[in-house]
């Protein structure tokens, strides 16, 4: 018997088999955090231990938390109660792709570091830079941010990052793509040389590796899963339906499975306005979110669908990376990511922290080589079924018709079926009403009107021009003297 009590003990970690402080710790048990996960269990400890890190996980199992945790660990002896802006230099800096994932993980550092002195802020693009850089000025130890409204702070004088003791490169694939090579080696030239450097994604090719081997020194690698593989709880469906039936099938998928939350990814910000709009049509709660809405727009659209208020959130890949959705029970891909690694981490939005999930996507037979894409990436074949579309949507020509066609459009229909119709519900307009015959017929004058108009053709007697005379002040109308 004490043998069998033993054995759980020895082999399932807890967070206080890390050494963490008590404050950490009560912030653990407020979050609802029971035991680490498998990324956290292997990485907080490396960590802990001045290691430069490389982690790879599948999305949803806590990489956030692997890093946080130690970084505040090892920032706590330098804490400051002091009101001095000097005495909070930023020693720890977390950079992130987008503006969402910043945010969400300022607030998990807070959350994490709420019990203790330290400060953190986050800085991202899009919104006033004036009460960011009120809040730099009056310190903060661990920096959130992007890179370009870091790099916007520096220039400035609102950051220093020359005392930065621990960098972390959340969505490291990313952060090391092209796109962001040019800030980050700015940035990286501000930081001391000495520093500890930490990456974390769910995905790694043989380039990223490469690239990051450059900035890291010997660093350990830690893969909890075979890198780029996707979440066994996360059932993945493709459907295949031809390119203009797509929404037809969203609709289809979110009505038959009763879904009251999913994100919808397309590949385009024009694509993704457009379907939120024939959503909205169809009677589904949707609204847009990507790179063209402001900053208070896009977090207004996450916070309402957190909320529950939003049925679909159709996004584009600004939302693929690292937020957290609480039980999102199924994403779906419009259109196939021309990425591959895309798409690992759209579905990771689902079926996060050993919840069950449904990642279902729209493949027409024009997207095929991205199937085979993404099927080469996970190394598995996916199930793919075919999907009867029987719900009329506008196509997307349709769409463009401009106000005029959208507001004159008569309501449509379509056979369900042998001897049945299917008329498309429209929650904005109320139906037409019934045509009278009578305005389809041509124009027959009345009786009375065709003698008006025979009366007015007959030769009438020449008038007489005296009257006209006697306006223009001529025969008939007395002159008047003028007296003298």
């Amino acid at each position: 018997m004490s043998d069998t009590d033993v054995t759980p003990s020895t082999d399932t970690p807890t967070f206080d088999q890390f050494g963490l402080h008590a404050d950490i710790l009560k912030a653990i048990t407020d979050s609802g955090y029971t035991t680490p996960t498998p990324i956290q269990a292997q990485a907080i400890p490396v960590v802990l231990a001045g290691r430069d890190v490389m982690g790879a996980a599948q999305t949803g199992t806590g990489k956030t938390a692997s890093f946080s945790l130690p970084i505040i660990q090892r920032l706590l002896p330098q804490a400051s109660t002091s009101a001095s802006p000097a005495r909070h230099p930023v020693r720890a800096l977390i950079l992130t792709p987008t503006r969402e994932l910043a945010d969400q993980v300022a607030a998990n550092v807070q959350a994490y570091a709420k019990h203790t002195s330290l400060r953190s802020a986050v800085v991202f693009g899009g919104v006033d830079m004036n009460p960011q850089s009120a809040e730099l000025r009056r310190g903060v130890e661990i920096l959130i941010a992007t890179p370009g409204r870091l790099l916007d702070h520096v220039q400035q004088k609102t950051a220093n990052l020359g005392q930065v003791q621990m960098l972390v490169l959340d969505e490291a694939d990313r952060m090391l793509d092209m796109g962001f090579l040019p800030d980050l080696q700015r940035i990286l030239n501000l930081l001391p040389k000495e520093r500890q450097t930490l990456l974390f994604s769910a995905t790694f090719s043989g380039e990223i590796k490469k690239l990051a081997a450059t900035y890291l020194r010997n660093p350990q690698t830690i893969e909890v899963a075979r890198s780029n593989s996707t979440a066994t709880n996360v059932t993945q469906v493709v459907y295949e339906v031809a390119e203009g039936d797509k929404t037809g099938a969203v609709v289809k998928l979110i009505r038959d499975r009763g879904l009251k939350q999913v994100i919808v990814f397309c590949n385009s910000k024009i694509g993704a306005s457009r379907l939120a709009r024939s959503l909205e049509r169809d009677g589904v709660v949707a609204t847009a979110i990507h790179g063209d809405r402001t900053q208070n727009e896009r977090m207004q659209a996450l916070d309402a669908f957190k909320r529950g208020e939003i049925e679909a959130l159709v996004a584009t890949d600004v939302a693929a990376r690292g937020l957290d959705i609480v039980e999102l029970p199924a994403v779906i891909n419009f259109d196939l990511p021309w990425n591959p690694e895309d798409y690992v981490h759209r579905i990771g939005r689902t079926g996060r922290a050993g919840a069950s999930g449904d990642a279902l996507s729209l493949c027409s037979p024009n997207e095929r080589k991205q199937l085979a894409d993404i099927e080469k990436l996970i190394k598995r074949p996916l199930e793919v079924q075919h999907l009867h579309v029987d719900v009329p949507v506008r196509h997307h020509h349709e769409e463009r018709g401009g106000r005029r066609e959208r507001d004159e459009r008569p309501a449509r229909r379509r056979t369900a079926g042998a001897g049945g119709t299917f008329e498309r519900p429209h929650h904005h307009r109320h139906a037409a009403p019934p045509v009278d015959d009578f305005f389809l017929k041509p124009y027959e004058p009345s009786p009375s009107t065709k003698k008006q108009d025979d009366a007015a053709v007959a030769p009438q007697k020449p008038a007489s021009r005296q009257p006209l005379a006697a306006l223009l002040g001529g025969l008939g109308m007395p002159r008047k003297t003028t007296s003298t």
